[in-house]
């Protein structure tokens, strides 16, 4: 008898959770289904100016992935509406984009800017807004800090580089070292602040650290005094052109192919090749993503890609797309296009199947996923092993 009694309580809660349970379920449903009409996302490149390179193929991938999220109905009778700026690589033009998408457009969540030098210009006013922002660029220190409402998919040099040069070191055996980075961008700077930590923990030995401006174009007199040091490696924290550049006059003034140039986020374009040349051959850089990736969606992704544009996706191509996915998700996982929701449903995010991998955010709004390293062969990206 008692044990009949003790029963009763025990079946009653477990008919209570199912029925929450089922409660919970249909609300999310009717929640989800509640969506409709356009729902306006802003995007913010550098389609022109010094990181053309980068923003026209974050544009490309932007749209692609709205079209295809569009397409599907992943969003049921909604559709996104992307809104894109261009901020002429400059800050003064991301803080005008920014402005502009959310006082004009009413936007509820924005992509970008192209680079961190903007981010830390623009990003504020978002914040203030409390209209989310999901960098896929950015990786200079200090991005997710500025706000609750500020995330990334781009993992931060901080993050990719102590990989980069353990496994470079690991393979080629470098000692000693030389530093080349420019000095009056947060981006490149921040890639030097994130090498000199893991070239320090690694116990290599700093030769000379020399600087350059941005759209400088004659690096001779750094690569002089560099050559005449003799080191293992050569490291650039550099824009694709400068870095380019680099390379080039460094062969031309005689500094081995045996003496690899290793870079940081600015080399990860197919234009370094372009531009470089057979001086960009043996280049090394950590990444977030490789085109060769066995991760979900990326064969199909890279095929639509070149299907649409004529060309092959780069890294900040795949980040973008990944981006607008991540964006999509949010709102369908919080059933509405309240901007406080999407940032609360974004933060939730884990082990979500991208074309980057399987990713999450953490604590801390920062992007969770493994980085690789890739080398330049016959003028191609491939997995550096």
């Amino acid at each position: 008898m008692k044990a009949r009694l003790f029963l009763f309580p025990m079946i009653f809660m477990l008919l209570l959770v199912c029925f929450t349970a089922i409660d919970v379920s249909s609300a999310t449903a009717e929640s989800a289904s509640s969506l409709s009409g356009e729902i306006p996302i802003g995007a913010v490149w550098s389609m022109t100016g010094a990181a053309a390179v980068y923003g026209s193929t974050q544009k490309n991938a932007s749209e692609l992935a709205v079209e295809q999220i569009n397409q599907s109905g992943m969003l049921g009778a909604a559709k996104i509406k992307l809104i894109t700026e261009d901020d002429r690589s400059t800050k003064e033009g991301a803080i005008t984009a920014f402005d502009k998408l959310i006082k004009e457009y009413k936007v509820v969540a924005i992509l970008g800017p192209t680079l961190s030098n903007s981010a830390k210009a623009a990003d504020p006013i978002a914040q203030a807004a409390k209209v989310p922002v999901l960098a896929v660029s950015n990786t200079a220190a200090g991005i997710v800090e500025m706000g609750d409402f500020i995330f990334r998919d781009s993992l931060p040099e901080m993050l990719v580089q102590p990989n980069t040069i353990k496994e470079t070191k690991n393979k080629l055996g470098y000692k000693k070292v030389a530093i080349l980075y420019g000095n009056d961008d947060v981006f490149t700077k921040g890639g030097y602040d994130a090498f000199k930590k893991a070239l320090n923990d690694q116990g290599i030995q700093i030769l000379a650290t020399e600087t350059f401006n941005k759209n400088d174009s004659d690096f001779s007199a750094q690569l002089t005094k560099i050559k005449g040091l003799k080191p293992d490696a050569i490291i650039v924290s550099a824009l694709a052109e400068e870095a380019a550049g680099i390379m080039s006059q460094g062969r031309q003034l005689g500094i081995p192919e045996s003496v690899p140039f290793i870079g940081g986020n600015g080399f990860n374009s197919p234009k370094l090749a372009q531009l470089a040349g057979p001086a960009a051959e043996g280049a090394i850089t950590g990444a977030a993503w490789l085109i060769s990736n066995d991760t979900p969606g990326n064969k199909a992704f890279v095929e639509a890609y070149n299907k649409k544009y004529g060309a092959n996706p780069d890294q900040f191509a795949a980040q973008a797309y990944t981006g607008v996915y991540i964006l999509a998700n949010a709102i369908k996982t919080a059933g509405s296009s309240n901007p406080t929701a999407i940032r609360d449903a974004m933060a939730k995010i884990r082990d979500m199947d991208t074309v980057l991998g399987k990713f999450s955010f953490d604590a801390r709004r920062e992007p969770v996923h493994p980085p690789v390293v890739q080398i330049i062969k016959n003028g191609k990206f491939v997995l550096y092993k």
